[in-house]
């Protein structure tokens, strides 16, 4: 494995718009591929690959001859028949078998891969979690760094479920992310509001204020879509991944900026008190 980084690397080059995503439920092919190539590149063998394989797809290893082209071509041949959502599991395997620095390096290029060839994954944390766009990247960032700040571990932690429920394989918990994307909302607004044993739609009912006009009724919309679709559900009415991906990324951007409010950063304002009328 070398160190020495690309001419686009060292010099800061990289598409400068991302590539729709196109794929969510799926391993294409060239994806396949490209986990081989990546791992091979930490200076590992297929020796070093087959039991990983093995493991994931419960199959025993066959070949015991040569690495190439006996081992290598048994790993491409399970690879290339397997179900598309065990191909993410081989690569949070590898994760969990690599040492600090080759887990970095392999992230490092599992991810742009991702994002060179819009595919809807990312590697966070040695795990395997769904992927937005800038957009939807960026709210669940900016999210996650405001409630740290604002010390909202729960609603911190109900946005972190949302993305894992939005990240199961092979079917996400469109359901489950709604309900906790709501959850963290519900939180910040309580604190906000300090009616901590309210729901949030007596909260909205109630302050009606809690973010400028005419923006409020984004809360408003956000609890009917959820009541109708997250919560009581009927028949032929369940929500679509995409919307279920906007009504997170909206929550988020909402309690950010209510976040934002009770982390002090806005002067004037107490820290755990907002005038709402």
């Amino acid at each position: 494995m070398t160190d020495k980084k690309t001419f686009s690397k060292r010099f800061g080059h990289f598409p400068s718009n991302e590539k729709e995503i196109t794929v969510r439920e799926g391993a294409p092919g060239g994806l396949r591929d490209f986990v081989v190539l990546a791992f091979y590149d930490l200076g590992k063998q297929p020796s070093d690959l087959l039991p990983i394989i093995c493991k994931v797809l419960k199959v025993r290893p066959e070949s015991n001859w040569t690495e190439f082209p006996n081992i290598d071509n048994e790993i491409k041949s399970h690879l290339e028949f397997c179900e598309w959502y065990y191909i993410y599991d081989i690569i949070e395997f590898i994760l969990q078998k690599l040492n600090t620095k080759e887990r970095i390096n392999f992230s490092e290029e599992m991810n742009e891969y991702f994002i060179i060839n819009g595919i809807g994954w990312k590697i966070q944390d040695v795990q395997i979690e769904t992927r937005g766009d800038e957009v939807f990247e960026t709210a669940i960032k900016n999210v996650a760094e405001v409630l740290e700040t604002a010390k909202l571990d729960v609603a911190k932690t109900e946005i972190r479920e949302a993305i894992i429920d939005l990240s199961r394989r092979p079917t996400p918990d469109i359901t489950g992310a709604i309900q906790h994307s709501l959850a963290c909302l519900e939180c910040v607004s309580r604190e906000v509001t300090g009616d901590i044993k309210l729901t949030l739609g007596k909260i909205i009912e109630k302050h009606p204020n809690i973010i400028p006009k005419p923006l409020d009724s984004a809360i408003e919309k956000i609890w009917g879509f959820a009541s109708n679709h997250g919560r009581h559900l009927q028949e032929g009415q369940a929500p679509e991944y995409l919307e279920a991906e906007l009504v997170v990324e909206l929550t988020a951007a909402i309690a950010t900026y209510l976040g934002k409010k009770l982390g002090g950063q806005d002067k004037g304002q107490s820290k755990r008190s907002i005038d709402l009328f």
